[in-house]
């Protein structure tokens, strides 16, 4: 059962708590050791509490997932973790989580935290329910790991930060609503109930307002932090370059039939994972060349 456990608790789905890295590393604070242990306890923090939410969203949505040509095979659909198995675990993940954010000694890191695990308990009980709306609770727990990285390094995050990790992940959220409406067609809504709701143009629609919006707001804070914390070279608004071409490398993955496993789009798609690393170092350049003052 420890193998189904594991399973269930979707490793690979922890990839998408390295945003608690991002407002500490854009700020270049991560070579402090005092800013780096708190900021890698609170990324643990976030993957137990996540995990935790996983086991819970599959218990409740037990009975659509053993519908799921995919999902049908997942631990507690499958029936190889019993119900009362998974609820244990999962109340214990959730409250783990929340609780190993204490260790930060930095009252807002709980407080996100608690959120975090509020929101998603909500989500999974009826705000998944309703279309628009489990779009922007999804892409509100990715903006809640960005926030819980910047308040557990003590890290100020600016508003241009902040609305391109809105808007970023209100990209990838909608990509793989728009992803798994076209894999499914007519049988979606059995699945998903908002996919019921949902069309592939208004789903086209949030993807493209989406990607342009995190586009331009990442730009501004590019540009706005390159005139504040300058270097010998203009790394940041360089940055934008490798940006626009992830950004338009996934719509074209999208456009292609794929994105409904955005984890498995990112460790599997080789052009995505060179614009990511082609990002990375030309941001991080910019970082630790510069002063590194803010996120």
């Amino acid at each position: 059962m420890m193998r189904a456990l594991l399973k269930e608790a979707r490793p690979r789905q922890w990839l998408k708590n390295v945003l608690v890295f991002a407002a500490p590393a854009a700020a270049g604070v991560l070579a402090h050791w005092e800013n780096l242990w708190r900021t890698l306890v609170i990324f643990v923090a976030f993957s137990l509490a996540a995990s935790g939410t996983y086991f819970w969203n599959d218990i409740l949505d037990v009975e659509a997932d053993r519908r799921h040509p995919k999902k049908r095979l997942r631990p507690i659909a499958s029936g190889a973790i019993p119900l009362p198995v998974a609820k244990l675990v999962g109340s214990l993940l959730l409250l783990g989580g929340v609780g190993l954010s204490v260790v930060v000694w930095h009252w807002r890191a709980i407080v996100v935290l608690a959120v975090y695990v509020v929101l998603t308990l909500a989500y999974s009980w009826y705000l998944r329910n309703l279309a628009v709306f489990d779009l922007l609770a999804v892409a509100a727990g990715f903006v809640l790991r960005a926030i819980g990285g910047a308040v557990a390094s003590g890290v100020y995050a600016s508003k241009w930060f902040m609305l391109c990790a809105m808007f970023g992940s209100l990209f990838v959220v909608s990509g793989k609503r728009y992803a798994e409406l076209r894999e499914l067609g007519e049988g979606a809504q059995d699945t998903r109930q908002t996919l019921e709701t949902y069309t592939l143009a208004f789903l086209r629609l949030v993807v493209t307002v989406a990607c342009g919006a995190t586009l331009v707001s990442y730009c501004v804070w590019a540009f706005d932090t390159g005139s504040i914390d300058p270097g010998p070279f203009p790394f940041y608004e360089l940055s934008a370059v490798p940006m626009l071409a992830a950004l338009l490398r996934y719509a074209l993955v999208l456009e292609k039939g794929r994105g409904g496993a955005p984890e498995e789009v990112f460790l599997q798609d080789r052009a995505l994972q060179l614009t990511g690393v082609l990002w990375l170092v030309t941001f991080l350049l910019g970082v630790y060349l510069g002063d590194g003052v803010r996120a």
